[in-house]
């Protein structure tokens, strides 16, 4: 008899791997370990350590900043007062306590960042350029010099800077805080090493043969691609300048030169001594007013950065 086969039926395939090992179907599928998932949680569970290293100081500064004098040792760190929300009357209390003491020690602090940290910038924004710019003899014994003086830390020149201030008559003005802080070896350093690739030569060279002077080169042209990391000395100098603690503590020995932190540091000691007269709620407060312009700074300063990464990323 004969067999008819029935064209609608089709043979099944069979893969070339079950061909050879008829058990293939009947071992389970396996997950292979993939080390970048574990990797990728370890470091989440480390940013998040991080995170809250850094947002817990933050917030408890915030908080205690509405509470009153008697509820900062009455009530919970991390949690509100019971005696309401002070915030406004604190800010305040510590703009007019003592005619604006406060007041006056936040313009001294803004007039040397502006000198001291713009300056900064400034100088080491021209001296890093040229040296990444221009052959001259000595340049490798002026790139030693700048290396060792970012070893140097700046508590330990505090007292030679003083002595030298103190023989010029320098001292308890506010030139004894503004002249140390024009020096910044680390930004020089900075600019140098960025402008290296920042700034093509043959840029310069098309500009040169075009009649254009190395000041006109310098201004119209290199300050344009230097940006960015004239953004990043200028923080840096900005937030040494606006933190300086030791060097003003040494050289100015008049109040009304005090920048915001010696200022704030001789408040906290009004609570120690015979006529104690503790404000531990307006330092609080002040401390936490001395951080906005900081914050603030950041925030504006944080789009030079972005347009700067992105710059060079697409090429027309």
């Amino acid at each position: 008899m004969a067999t008819v086969s029935n064209p609608t039926v089709r043979p099944q395939t069979v893969s070339t791997r079950t061909a050879r090992n008829p058990r293939a179907f009947d071992r389970p599928t396996r997950k292979r370990h993939d080390p970048r998932r574990k990797r990728s949680i370890v470091l989440t569970i480390v940013m998040a350590v991080f995170l809250i290293y850094s947002v817990v100081p933050i917030l408890w500064l915030v908080i205690n900043a509405t509470k009153s004098q008697p509820d900062l040792f009455s009530s919970f760190g991390l949690w509100f007062g019971d005696g309401g929300f002070n915030l406004w009357q604190n800010i305040v209390d510590t703009l007019t306590y003592r005619d604006g003491q406060f007041v006056g020690w936040f313009g001294n602090t803004l007039l040397y960042v502006v000198v001291g940290a713009g300056g900064a910038t400034l100088l080491a924004t021209i001296g890093g350029y040229g040296l990444a710019k221009f052959r001259f003899p000595g340049k490798r014994a002026v790139f030693a010099i700048i290396l060792g003086s970012i070893a140097v830390p700046g508590t330990a020149l505090a007292v030679p800077t003083f002595l030298m201030f103190s023989q010029l008559g320098l001292t308890n003005t506010p030139w004894a805080v503004i002249l140390p802080s024009l020096v910044s070896p680390f930004g020089l350093y900075l600019i140098w090493t960025y402008a290296v690739d920042a700034v093509p030569t043959e840029l310069l060279e098309a500009a040169r043969m075009d009649g254009a002077g190395e000041f006109r080169t310098f201004f119209t042209i290199s300050l344009r691609l230097l940006g960015p990391g004239i953004v990043t000395v200028l923080l840096f100098a900005i937030v040494a300048t606006w933190n300086n603690y030791f060097l003003p503590l040494i050289m100015l020995s008049e109040p009304t030169w005090y920048p915001l932190t010696v200022g704030l540091s001789q408040w906290s000691a009004q609570a120690t001594g015979v006529a104690a007269q503790p404000i531990f709620n307006l330092v609080i407060t002040g401390s936490l007013l001395t951080i906005v312009p900081i914050v603030i700074a950041f925030l504006f300063l944080q789009r030079f950065w972005q347009s700067g990464l992105s710059a060079g990323s697409v090429k027309g």
